[in-house]
């Protein structure tokens, strides 16, 4: 089968209050139906992390990444690394340490704050030996000369919602990082995204819905899902000028590589009856386009 991966997705925070799904299995089930087969549910809160623990517990095809997130921070303010260290090794499922990074966009006031913990982030990353989640949002400076400074190349890691400039995915990329792309490659006012997708090579992209957050043309507006990285991949498959199943294989491909693991079809499994087709009815068990 052909692997689609929402390679960031935040299932502990969806709603589930819509017309898409009232519950988890729902949201699973649409996903699956519309070729998404693997997931990377991340936490920013250890409590987020505990909630995403007992959703994967039940599926073999949701990863799992941990972290304190920088807008984040005033809810845990002395969170320790040993503690984020034990969740990070709690199961085979965490493969991924984040999401940290800077966020000077909302909170500019907690720039030292963001900066430390960063720091320790990239840290744990090197000691655990799992990959870096990162968002950068107006910080490209300081977010690399962060990464130069604290040897994060040896962690590895993605940009996750990349909306920064050629220059800085250049720099991202000479680093030996992945660049991951949301919904907002889809928005009409995102020439500047667009840019950075033209610019980065299929095996160095990934694509990621960030749910409950930032759903993509045709469905913006409403809450994000699993399900609708679908129309954000059928969009950048165009924009760039591939097949879908092309940029569904390399971007799983890529996902496999970055987090050193080998997703398998007997993962993915139904576990649920009839949903509704709200909002993917154009989607719904329908192939890649080849």
């Amino acid at each position: 089968m052909s692997f689609l991966v929402d390679s960031h997705c935040h299932l502990a925070s969806l709603s589930l209050e819509g017309k898409a799904a009232q519950n988890i299995e729902e949201i699973i089930e649409r996903a699956r139906r519309c070729g998404v087969s693997h997931f990377l549910s991340i936490a920013c809160t250890s409590k987020e992390f505990e909630k995403n623990l007992k959703i994967a517990k039940d599926y073999d095809n949701i990863y799992l990444g941990c972290g304190i997130h920088p807008l984040n921070l005033d809810e845990e303010p002395d969170w320790t690394d040993d503690r984020l260290k034990n969740n990070l090794l709690s199961s085979d499922k965490v493969i991924a340490v984040g999401e940290t990074g800077l966020d000077y966009h909302y909170a500019p006031e907690t720039k030292d704050l963001q900066i430390a913990s960063f720091v320790r982030h990239i840290g744990i990353a090197l000691d655990v030996k799992k990959p870096l989640v990162i968002h950068a949002r107006e910080a490209q400076k300081d977010t690399l000369s962060i990464l130069n400074s604290e040897n994060a190349r040896d962690a590895g890691g993605v940009i996750h919602c990349f909306t920064d400039s050629v220059d800085m995915a250049r720099a991202c990329l000479d680093m030996g990082f992945y660049i991951s792309f949301t919904g907002i490659a889809t928005f009409k006012p995102s020439d500047n995204v667009r840019e950075v997708v033209k610019y980065v090579p299929l095996d160095r992209m990934m694509v990621e819905t960030d749910c409950p957050y930032l759903a993509p043309v045709p469905v913006r507006g409403i809450e994000n899902e699993p399900a609708f990285v679908r129309y954000t991949l059928k969009y950048i498959a165009d924009f760039k000028g591939v097949s879908e199943n092309k940029l569904a294989r390399i971007t799983s491909e890529n996902f496999e590589n970055l987090y050193g693991i080998k997703l398998s079809d007997s993962e993915v499994k139904s576990k649920c009856g009839e949903i509704s087709s709200y909002k993917i009815d154009k989607i719904i068990d329908t192939d890649f386009s080849d």
